[in-house]
């Protein structure tokens, strides 16, 4: 969650380390900071605040040097504080580094440092790191970190420099993404490709135990046993242009505005309209597979979990297997009866090539979605019900699903872009909703079947970045608490398409205008007969049920959005929060 970049070469690195900050800055934004070698040693500058407060400061006190590293923070252990900051360096100053995840055992690490005289001075975990290496065994930089690390337990994504080895930096990974980035005659390491691209599409994704050693004549890759490894270097396939605003304001409306694109490049190349199915090659399962497969859990986190509750809906539906949706974050803790360890397929729907996921998954489904920003997820959500309506498809139709209804299904997909246009032109009138909800305290959504995770991801957006309380709920769960906060103050949203449960969802609507509530209704063109009953509606274009979640959230995004910028929150930097989060 925390943003790195460092630099090697024959360029001044500062400039470069700070604008690299610049593009990471979604990951993490509460304190930065940047160590420079500059010949004579290590100078850190860094302080509590944005990444324009450090450029404004080394704007007074420039650094010079060809090589350092820099850090964005998101807190985990310890205040955002200057003294906080990365980088963190050792007792005498002459070793730096910075570190993404935790050090699950600082606390020992620490008693076990100040026992043998070292004085550490933050309250972060990460500064452990600094002093192990200061006081580990090894002729080189490398040797001394592979021996520190030894001693750690956690995750770690790692740059360091050392005064004694100029225009050297050493970088290690287990389990917290790291890269290297190859340029003309020098080299970078980054936490997120975003952070090189303007210098050099290719780029060495690193590891789990892998340590790198990078100097102005190259680069090598080791395990911890200081052998060799071999790792490929791979091209990113992002534009510079895609991680700019484009003329928009934010880059969370810039990405709510490219779904169309997104979606259409999630389809892209895989649909089969004839045979009425899904070409999903990257799955690496065959169609005796698809057969073979008697349950289904999806493992995910936030936004992406309420993506794979409607997952979860469109498999069921459409290939007959059930599926169980979990949190991540506790489904490693619970005694799974499915893993890879015990045999199970593991594929990832996934954005981003390299990352994490997709280098741990024995397959998958790639979004082409292009690189989201803002730290509110939105054309990545849209993408992920496509991309799992396509594996529905696919394993519908590998197990009995009749062909007629493939067909129909990839008739509604291959539209869907064309309606994500039409929902999008709902964003005047959205405009115009947010300014009389703005000064709302709390919000209720309230959605069935499948349009309910649309009202949990419409809740969380909004909270995220307006800060408004705000709940999502089963339309008919309101009656078992959720109704006694209901009165005139409560702008209650129901996500309400036409559909099976449509009739349902409207008597819900009755009881929360008998208790005073405000109706606001996100439903579908022609349902003229919510007038009278809601405040408002929001009309999206119809489609197959199941993939109506696509356009329901859309109005859901724009209104979130709008309610933000009317508050004056920071909309694309939401407080608290950073795009990635690697530690729990």
């Amino acid at each position: 969650m925390c943003g790195i970049i460092g630099y090697v070469g024959r360029r001044e690195a500062a400039p470069i380390l700070v604008e690299g900050l610049h593009r990471l800055e979604y990951r993490g934004y509460d304190s930065a900071g940047v160590a420079v070698q500059n010949g004579a040693g290590v100078v850190v500058t860094k302080l509590a605040g944005r990444v324009a407060a450090l450029q404004a400061l080394l704007a007074r006190g420039p650094l010079h040097g060809t090589s350092g590293i820099a850090h964005t923070r998101w807190a985990t252990h310890g205040a955002p504080t200057t003294r906080n900051a990365h980088p963190h360096t050792d007792c005498s100053g002459a070793v730096a580094l910075v570190h993404n995840g935790i050090i699950e055992n600082a606390d020992a690490l620490r008693a076990r440092l100040e026992r043998g005289g070292h004085l550490l001075t933050t309250e972060t975990d990460t500064e452990t790191l600094a002093h192990l290496i200061e006081e580990a065994p090894g002729d080189t930089l490398e040797a001394r970190v592979i021996a520190a690390l030894a001693l750690v337990e956690g995750t770690y994504g790692l740059a360091v420099v050392s005064a004694a080895e100029p225009g050297k930096i050493v970088v290690a990974r287990q389990g917290s993404p790291v890269l290297l980035g190859i340029g003309d005659d020098e080299l970078f390491v980054a936490s997120d490709a975003s952070a090189v691209l303007e210098h050099t599409r290719s780029v060495v994704y690193l590891d789990d135990g892998d340590i790198a050693v990078l100097t102005p004549d190259g680069y090598s890759v080791l395990d911890r046993d200081s052998h060799v490894q071999l790792r490929a270097v791979d091209d990113i396939a992002w534009d510079v242009a895609q991680l700019e605003l484009g003329g928009h304001p934010h880059f969370m409306l810039k990405e709510i505005m490219e779904q169309p694109d997104s979606v259409r490049a999630t389809l892209r190349g895989r649909l089969l309209p004839e045979a009425g199915s899904a070409r999903l090659n990257g799955l690496n399962l065959a169609p005796e597979d698809c057969r073979a497969i008697q349950r289904i859990v999806i493992v995910a986190c936030g936004t992406s979990w309420h993506a794979g509750l409607v997952g979860r809906d469109l498999i069921e539906e459409l290939a007959g297997i059930p599926v169980q949706v979990e949190y991540a974050s506790e489904y490693r803790y619970r005694r799974p009866l499915v893993a890879r360890a015990a045999g199970s397929r593991v594929v990832g729907i996934v954005n981003v090539v390299g990352s994490t996921i997709a280098r741990e998954c024995g397959g998958g489904i790639y979004l082409h979605a292009g690189p989201e920003v803002g730290v509110a997820s939105t054309k990545a959500f849209t993408s992920q019900i496509v991309a799992l309506g396509l594996l529905g498809l696919y394993l519908g139709r590998a197990r009995g699903l009749p062909t007629e209804r493939g067909r129909e299904l990839v008739c509604r997909l291959i539209q869907l872009p064309q309606l994500v246009t039409r929902a999008l032109a709902l964003e005047p009138e959205v405009r115009a909703l947010a300014a009389r909800f703005a000064e709302a305290r709390n919000f209720l959504y309230l959605g069935r079947g499948v349009n309910f995770p649309a009202a949990l991801e419409g809740a969380l957006k909004l909270k995220e970045i307006s800060y408004i309380h705000a709940e999502g709920y089963p339309a008919a769960e309101m009656k078992h608490g959720p109704i006694a906060l209901i009165d005139a103050a409560m702008p209650v949203v129901f996500v309400a398409p036409r559909d099976a449960v449509y009739a349902k969802v409207r008597s819900n609507m009755q009881e929360v205008k008998a208790r005073g509530g405000r109706l606001i209704a996100v439903t579908t063109e022609g349902s003229d007969d919510l007038t009278g009953l809601v405040e408002h509606q929001l009309r999206v274009p119809a489609t197959a049920p199941l993939l109506s979640p696509v356009l329901t959230t859309i109005p859901l995004q724009l209104l979130a959005y709008h309610i933000a910028v009317l508050r004056g929150c920071d909309v694309d930097r939401p407080r608290n929060l950073a795009k990635s989060v690697t530690v729990e």
